[in-house]
């Protein structure tokens, strides 16, 4: 006789009936109770011989991650499901997961009670995260609580041998939601909305944690004109794998990740050209598979393999979500559902490298993800400005909201300020101990991390951008030293210029920044981010050279700037100049843009050409890499393709040799911020640190760019 307490993901999983059904068959009698931090189990009968029957019999979405075997006297005389109580919630919430095989087939089967119900679903699959507004994880919690089950759905719910008992968001076409056609009216609203999108239209679709735009790929051109997004790369997805295969390079590791039940969107290598308008300049496509029964139905009504599906909102402004917000996309035709989305969730953007991914956007299907944080406190981050997530800390672990945006808007700030309080109502927190904030004045993000302390009275913590970068990294490998190089595009730095080329030595007690890249004007500020010429310019003035791009007052004015203009350090600029010198790139549309069109050069170049690094005092002198490159190509030159990439492999070696050689690395070599995910830099170094027998440690769980920063931030208070 024994009590079990379960730990891991085991709500809303299907946990409890699996626990029922292997009771029944070992003949034990007991009870399974969620108690809201854990599962507790009562037998009476041998503890061990049940957990192996139990670990055998796991449902496909739950996770054991530990339990604890107590003796323990047991008086029943059968074994029961009882209600969930409240206790400490550390549980792990269940992240939404894509339609299960057993549903699929359901969904298509000619006479099946939810033939074509777009909102089938079971204990092993469905919306979860994206619905619920409370724990513990029960219907009445979740915005299912609308649409009473009909008695036929509350058979299957009540009888523990159903694979839909206590799947919280049974339905059938009786008693569920429903999808309808706005100011169309229709008993088919799937099928027309299919038949709208295959002859061309653009529409706008209600999915399970937000809306997507969705065109055919012929009809990109006029998606990007309509949504002002002229070179932004469009995620599009396919009816099935077969059809994956035909438009990407698949390995098995990206075909495991292509089919996981988060189905993520994957970065691809494109294997025809068929879809390059939807990323224009790049050599990867984002592609994924159907999550739900909706996108199915899309498929099975459609002549075409392949829909355009990006994220709905206006500009700057979240995901919409509600009828209001989707009436103003600027969209031909909507189809829209009745049930409330609790959550927004985007859609997950991975990049496969090696055996493993890094995450571009960590949100549905991932979300929430409790992550060992190293330090017991309960604390709230806000983030970055870009690509924000904020994060929670309770019981050792981290918990990052879901992927929130650029919160330069109120709206986003918004977004982010409710999605840390909804995680804070998940888990039981009225008040953390702390706020942590980025370092920079400007931030938006601060300005929420300002308000939530004050609200609180609690103190405001301020984290420098790349020692988040670098303290996230270490946190998530355990680590407590590491020496990490930080790359990105901007970070406020402690001397008050802008980092982002920094060696960065996180440990016990701290960080050290000891070395970085040579400082260099940064023209008007975020004026020089978004038009990468400005950085050149910059340079140019610095080696006495003519430039190309200004004249007359313009060029005055920048050259008036030089001096007292703020300075940075950041190694995502200087890939932008690279990108511009070299004809590559002189714009930026969409955030990464120029680096991004560098980086299928850097892959296929070769090193052809030696530059001389310069090294003093732990600065790498960028603007000396410069002037050598303007010796083989003076700045204006027209440059073939294959002298532009073997130019930008050969100066991207030189560049990261001289960070390596300001880390001098003796066992390991951190490698963070948005530039970390650069695979052709990534194998750079890696090539280079496995000659010096150093191992490279790179992200798997946390996003590499600012939508990690959340989680550093409170690895920092660890240390």
């Amino acid at each position: 006789m024994a009590k079990i307490l379960v730990r891991g993901i085991v709500q809303g999983v299907g946990f409890r009936p699996t626990v029922y059904r292997v009771a029944m068959e070992l003949g034990m009698s007991g009870h399974v109770l969620n108690t809201g931090s854990e599962v507790e189990i009562v037998i009476d009968g041998d503890a061990v011989l049940f957990m192996e029957a139990l670990k055998k019999a796991l449902p496909p979405l739950a996770r054991l991650d530990d339990y604890s075997i107590i003796d323990f006297q047991c008086n029943e005389d059968k074994f029961t499901i009882m209600p969930s109580s409240n206790g400490t919630r550390s549980s792990p919430l269940p992240p939404d997961a894509a339609i299960c095989p057993d549903c699929l087939a359901e969904l298509f089967q000619t006479g099946n009670r939810r033939e074509r119900f777009p909102f089938i679903n079971c204990t092993n699959c469905g919306a979860r995260f994206s619905v619920i507004t409370d724990l513990p994880y029960d219907r009445p919690k979740t915005s299912m609580d609308d649409f009473p089950m009909c008695k036929t759905c509350a058979g299957e719910y009540s009888d523990p041998m159903d694979r839909r008992f206590h799947a919280q968001t049974t339905s059938c076409p009786d008693c569920g939601p429903y999808y309808r056609l706005e100011d169309v009216p229709t008993n088919d609203p799937v099928s027309m909305f299919a038949m709208a999108i295959d002859a061309g239209k653009i529409g706008a679709v209600k999915s399970w944690g937000g809306t997507h735009i969705i065109c055919l790929p012929s009809s990109v051109g006029k998606l990007r004109e309509k949504f002002n997004r002229s070179e932004k790369p469009l995620a599009v997805m396919v009816k099935d794998l077969e059809t994956a295969r035909k438009y990407a390079k698949i390995s098995k590791h990206e075909e495991m990740l292509l089919t996981s039940p988060a189905r993520p969107i994957v970065l691809l290598d494109k294997a025809i050209t068929d879809l390059d308008e939807t990323a224009p300049g790049l050599d990867k496509i984002g592609l994924y598979l159907p999550y739900n029964g909706l996108h199915h139905l899309l498929f099975s009504h459609m002549r075409h393999d392949a829909l355009i599906m990006t994220s709905g909102n206006v500009p700057g402004e979240p995901m919409a979500v509600t009828d209001e917000e989707i009436s103003r996309l600027n969209a031909d035709i909507f189809l829209v559902h009745n049930r409330r989305i609790i959550n927004r969730t985007d859609d997950s953007v991975v990049i496969p490298y090696l055996d493993k991914q890094f995450f571009v956007r960590k949100s549905r299907g991932y979300v929430p993800d409790p992550m060992p944080i190293g330090h017991e406190r309960t604390l709230v981050a806000v983030g970055a400005d870009m690509n924000n997530t904020g994060a929670i800390s309770v019981g050792g672990n981290a918990i990052m909201t879901q992927h929130i945006g650029d919160i330069s808007r109120y709206e986003t700030s918004q977004f982010l300020e409710n999605a840390i309080k909804h995680l804070m109502k998940l888990y039981g927190i009225e008040k953390p101990e702390a706020v942590i904030a980025d370092l920079h004045p400007r931030y938006s993000s601060r300005n929420v991390g300002k308000r939530l302390a004050d609200e609180w009275d609690v103190p405001l913590i301020e984290i420098q951008h790349h020692a988040a970068h670098a303290f996230g990294l270490a946190a998530e490998h355990g680590m407590k030293n590491l020496k990490v190089l930080s790359c990105d595009g901007t970070g406020y730095g402690l001397d008050s210029q802008i980092w982002g080329g920094d060696f960065i030595h996180i440990e016990s007690n701290g960080f050290k920044r000891l070395g970085h890249l040579g400082y260099i004007p940064l023209l008007g500020g975020d004026r020089a981010v978004e038009d990468p010429r400005r950085m050149v310019f910059a340079i140019a003035e610095s080696l006495g050279i003519q430039q190309p791009y200004f004249s007359g007052s313009e060029e005055q004015i920048l050259a008036a700037m030089m001096k007292s203009s703020v300075k940075t350090s950041s190694t995502g600029r200087v890939l932008d100049a690279l990108s511009c010198w070299l004809g590559i790139c002189d714009t930026m549309t969409y955030d990464g843009e120029p680096a991004m069109k560098l980086e299928p050069y850097i892959k296929r170049g070769k090193s052809l050409h030696e530059f001389d690094i310069k090294v003093e005092a732990g600065i790498v002198d960028t603007i000396d890499l410069f002037a050598q490159l303007n010796e083989v190509a003076p700045l204006g030159k027209t440059l073939g393709q294959d002298e532009k990439a073997n130019l930008a492999r050969s100066f991207v070696e030189a560049l990261f040799e001289g960070l390596i050689n300001v880390a001098s690395p003796s066992e390991s070599l951190g490698f963070t911020g948005g530039v970390s995910y650069n695979l052709a830099i990534n194998d750079i170094l890696k090539e280079k640190l496995d000659k010096r027998g150093v191992k490279l440690i790179t992200h798997k769980a946390v996003p590499n760019g600012d939508g990690g920063i959340s989680f550093g931030q409170l690895a920092n208070q660890g240390q």
